[in-house]
């Protein structure tokens, strides 16, 4: 069996939600949504989890989530800290949050030697969503340039009735080919559409629109490209305390570049959030719904089938 990792990303503030989303109960015996990521990544045949987190974290997400999974499958705890940066550069004074998601990944460069998959830890993704990464990194891939894989979601299916949400918004070429992913900061419903600003205007988006949930799948080849974008990232941002290094904004620059190719792996999952507190009950409800029909058991326990 062909190692496979998952990478979740945990070191967000959640500071639209008010406190640390990813410990948030969501399941019928006090489950967090990324108990379940893990349970159906092991079921789709991951061997290998990392978790990303601030230091200050740690402790609290071992007690809440860490030793189940520790019992269950190869864990490794990595620390997204504002000072790993590349030689010359330093923290701008009153740089508190992370650095993005970009740079979460970049945190386990030293660690990773297999294909892995990256997630975030506060997002319900459904067990689907797995597999196809999955399958897509224990394939041989042959292109001339190295190829990833994104589980693509439909925008109307990944929206708040709360508020404005951030999406990496994507056009998808015949092949299944990414030909380019726009991160969107403000997204919304608007009567029977959806909009988003960009700029100081709004434009319309197509519901059917493809978007990205940071599912990607990744080999190690990514860590050299998201080190030199990121040391030109902070010479575009100096001094700057809330510029965010981004994933899908890394991913689209090697697309226009031609250094990479990214498959998209269409789901047509339900996938459910928490943006803000008052997305919680809906995602409760959403796994009571999936619990009822026998796709989760409660209490859930972490295993490998």
């Amino acid at each position: 069996m062909k190692d496979t990792a998952l990478v979740v990303m945990a070191a967000g503030i959640g500071s639209r939600f008010g406190g640390v989303k990813q410990l948030a109960p969501v399941g019928p015996s006090g489950e967090i949504t990324l108990a379940y990521s893990v349970h159906d990544a092991l079921r789709a045949g991951f061997t290998r989890i990392l978790f990303i987190l601030r230091r200050d974290m740690e402790q609290a997400f071992r007690d809440r989530i860490g030793r189940q999974v520790e019992q269950a499958a190869d864990t490794t705890y990595v620390h997204q800290e504002l000072d790993i940066l590349p030689p010359g550069f330093s923290v701008p004074p009153g740089r508190e949050k992370p650095w993005g998601t970009g740079h979460a990944v970049l945190c386990c460069k030293e660690i990773l030697r297999h294909p892995f998959a990256v997630i975030n830890a506060d997002d319900f993704y459904g067990s689907q969503a797995f597999q196809l990464l999955h399958d897509f990194l224990v394939q041989p891939h042959r292109e001339p340039v190295p190829e990833y894989g994104m589980v693509g979601f439909g925008l109307a299916r990944t929206l708040s009735p709360h508020g404005t949400v951030s999406r990496g918004v994507c056009r998808v070429g015949p092949d299944d080919r990414l030909l380019d992913v726009t991160e969107l900061t403000q997204i919304q419903r608007e009567g029977d559409g959806i909009r988003a600003a960009q700029g100081n205007e709004w434009i319309q988006l197509p519901s059917d629109s493809v978007v990205s949930l940071n599912t990607w799948g990744f080999t190690p080849a990514i860590f050299p490209e998201l080190e030199t974008q990121f040391a030109d990232f902070l010479r575009l941002h100096p001094g700057d305390a809330r510029a965010e290094f981004q994933l899908p904004v890394a991913i689209d620059r090697l697309l226009r570049s031609g250094r990479a190719r990214v498959r998209v792996l269409p789901t047509d999952a339900e996938w459910h959030g928490i943006t803000y507190k008052e997305d919680l009950p809906a995602i409760q409800h959403a796994i009571q719904a999936l619990v009822q029909r026998g796709d989760y058991r409660s209490p859930l326990t972490l295993r490998r089938d």
